[in-house]
């Protein structure tokens, strides 16, 4: 199955120092490692987007902006909107606040029968209404 990986992933990955992660930290980019070894990481424009904002310098820009690039963003449809635009308003009449964002990945991983990998607990939330598969390292 593949993975649909959250920014917050990513993030330790890409823009974190590896002597900085705690023991879990560690773990989470080992798996996040082996999904893209196995081909199954995704990414989203979206989640792309978060990434890059924020680099302080035009050289980390460069190589983050790099090493984004093999992998490709998928395709997200006007039925994806919808569909997020639904699970939000699911979600909200349960009482559970939504970003957009979040609930963007939600409907793509739904639809698409992929899990999500995030570190982000409101994807838990988000889980106990909508039919979510939420992956968590296996080691």
């Amino acid at each position: 199955m593949n993975v649909l990986v959250d920014t917050s992933i990513w993030s330790l990955a890409l823009r974190r120092k590896a002597h900085d992660l705690n023991p879990a930290q560690r773990a989470t980019v080992a798996e996040l490692t082996s999904l893209i070894q196995e081909g199954r990481a995704r990414i989203i424009g979206l989640i792309r987007q978060e990434l890059l904002s924020g680099i302080k310098t035009s050289s980390q820009y460069e190589k983050l902006h790099t090493v984004l690039r093999s992998f490709p963003d998928e395709p997200i449809s006007t039925v994806d909107y919808e569909a997020a635009a639904k699970a939000g308003n699911d979600c909200r009449a349960r009482g559970v606040a939504v970003s957009v964002a979040d609930i963007l990945i939600c409907a793509i991983a739904i639809a698409r029968d992929w899990s999500i990998f995030a570190n982000d607990p409101d994807f838990k939330s988000y889980a106990r209404i909508l039919p979510l598969k939420l992956h968590t390292p296996r080691k």
